[in-house]
């Protein structure tokens, strides 16, 4: 049991959801070398069950969830600091002590499960999409949980989003949650042209890009004059970009870092009064989180997946 030291609150637990990192963390792949026996996963949400000498921004009994970087508060990006499940141990857990700075506040609507797939996943979204309005053209890549809120999050803003993906059930689903235009990269390889077509030539103004250096040549030909690439991840192998083409759209690249917690909190007031509801792929018990992983691995996941504890 841990016990919160000064300025400190013990959060007793109730959902934690898996990211992409978290696959990587568990295979031994990842960036960064993890301690073996680190509990796993960096995003959760629970109930402040009690409090350190000198805490002031929570009460016992507050609802709250993690954020990514726990000292990135407000500003610029600072740099890559200690992380919950490679330098910290995470979430996976029924009780986690940790500074009440590194908290924010769970919307009032949500559940615990919902609030848990916010941290990385929602914050990554806000940030890859933050500027869009009406007129403007987003396009998503498959139906991960950045991919799915980037496209809640932009059409709320009023753009029109486009999204690619494997299959016609999950192109469906993509048309329900607001895509003007799904489509399918395992018969339309070359997408990219196939969006600058279906947005009358001109292509997107913004691409959340998420398989990186195998996707990106396509969002190169997708993007439009002057328009910007969000790299959020680099899930799919490949041979990265012809700099060439990159130059010749006038485009940006720009890496996307989560947010800090100030965003975070910008970020759960327009979920709160929008009332938006996150998207679960599927909730697996405390018991069964090494399921949960495999059930990732497969792919063929719609949203999040969260473990109930």
């Amino acid at each position: 049991m841990p016990s919160p030291a000064a300025g400190e609150v013990l959060v007793r637990v109730k959902a934690s959801s898996l990211n992409a990192r978290d696959l990587l963390i568990a295979a031994g792949t990842y960036s960064v070398e993890v301690p073996p026996g680190r509990i796993p996963l960096s995003d959760g949400a629970g109930v402040v069950e009690a409090l350190g000498d000198g805490v002031t921004r929570w009460q016992v009994g507050d609802r709250v969830v993690s954020t990514f970087q726990p000292t990135w508060l407000y500003g610029p990006f600072p740099q890559w600091g200690e992380l919950h499940g490679t330098h910290r141990d995470g979430w996976l857990t029924e009780r986690i002590a940790l500074d009440e700075q590194s908290l924010v506040a769970v919307p009032d609507h949500l559940s615990f499960e919902e609030a848990a797939t916010l941290p990385c996943a929602a914050l990554t979204a806000w940030s890859a999409v933050r500027g869009v309005g009406p007129g403007d053209a987003v396009l998503v890549q498959g139906s991960g949980g950045v991919s799915v809120f980037a496209l809640q999050f932009a059409r709320l803003a009023g753009a029109r989003v486009l999204a690619t993906t494997s299959s016609d059930a999950k192109a469906r689903r993509l048309s329900t949650l607001g895509a003007s235009d799904v489509v399918n990269y395992v018969s339309t390889p070359q997408w990219g042209e196939q969006v600058r077509t279906l947005t009358g030539g001109g292509g997107v103004d913004r691409v959340v890009e998420i398989g990186g250096a195998g996707t990106l040549s396509q969002s190169i030909d997708a993007v439009a004059y002057g328009g910007q690439i969000a790299l959020v991840g680099n899930l799919a192998p490949g041979n990265g970009m012809d700099v060439t083409r990159f130059f010749r759209r006038a485009a940006t690249l720009r890496s996307i870092s989560v947010g800090s917690r100030n965003d975070f909190e910008q970020m759960n007031k327009v979920i709160s009064q929008n009332r938006l509801r996150p998207v679960i792929d599927r909730v697996f018990p405390f018991d069964e989180a090494p399921e949960a992983f495999s059930h990732c691995e497969q792919g063929s996941r719609f949203g999040k997946v969260v473990i109930s504890h």
